[in-house]
């Protein structure tokens, strides 16, 4: 499997997974035209990671934004880490979110609870540290 690197842009996250180590990153804004188009790619190969993952899979989402189309997309890569939990596999997903942002946190707060695993949250101030 290839590692998968979109650069971001104004209205799209940049994604990194890389199913070697077993590390995803999805960081920015999330509105695209087409989230189903966008996200494709990376589903298509962290369905195919779910087959044979590693031991332990890290997932690091710094979403500043997303748009409701977004939001299934993302649901679906949580669905795909959740069963990889639950078939045994270290799964930590870490939800990043700016400090005075309450709407993202209570966002990884409602999929933590659909998906039925863990999450980290950490507040970030708006400097970025």
């Amino acid at each position: 499997m290839d590692t998968i690197k979109i650069q971001g842009s104004a209205k799209t996250p940049s994604i990194f997974f890389d199913p070697a180590q077993g590390r995803l990153e999805i960081k920015g804004r999330s509105i695209p035209e087409n989230s189903i188009e966008f996200y494709k790619p990376l589903l298509d190969v962290l369905n195919s990671y779910s087959e044979a993952p590693k031991a332990a899979t890290v997932a690091d989402f710094h979403l500043e934004y997303f748009n409701t189309s977004s939001s299934k997309c993302l649901l679906d890569i949580l669905k795909q880490l959740a069963a990889m939990h639950k078939a045994g596999k270290t799964v930590n997903i870490n939800w990043y979110y700016e400090s005075d942002d309450r709407d993202i946190e209570e966002s990884g707060e409602d999929y933590q609870h659909i998906v039925g695993i863990p999450f980290h949250f950490e507040a970030k101030e708006l400097d970025g540290n």
